[in-house]
């Protein structure tokens, strides 16, 4: 696995821990195993990779919880995700393909760009 697709794919995992979250609170492998359609071998391995960076904490019940820094990443991820599956979705794309394609791009884009193509459709619509 390359450099770039262990980026992308620890930010799928933070990503889904947080939407998770919002929808129910406490979140934990098994969950996330569910929601993204992984095994539960592929969770264990990301959440070991994912506590060792830093990204996430597990109490003594097995519940994850994003640290600081795990949650910037999982919100910038995620706010990538929504601003690109809306975008393709208001442009006529399949809003199925739409959610499979920004979560293709919110992993490519820089976060310089992303603050640039933002504000720039924020100043467009207003």
């Amino acid at each position: 696995m390359d450099k770039a697709t262990l980026h992308a794919s620890r930010e799928d995992y933070l990503e889904a821990i947080l939407v998770l979250q919002k929808q129910k609170g406490m979140v934990r492998s098994v969950d996330i195993a569910r929601h993204m359609e992984v095994s539960k071998p592929s969770v264990s391995h990301a959440v070991t990779t994912l506590k060792e960076g830093g990204f996430l904490t597990m109490d003594d019940d097995f519940f994850l919880h994003l640290t600081d820094l795990g949650r910037q990443v999982a919100e910038q991820t995620y706010e990538k995700h929504r601003f690109f599956t809306d975008l393709l979705t208001e442009a006529g794309v399949d809003p199925a393909l739409a959610e499979r394609d920004a979560c293709r791009m919110e992993h490519v884009i820089s976060q310089e760009s992303f603050e640039h193509l933002k504000n720039a459709y924020k100043t467009k619509e207003e």
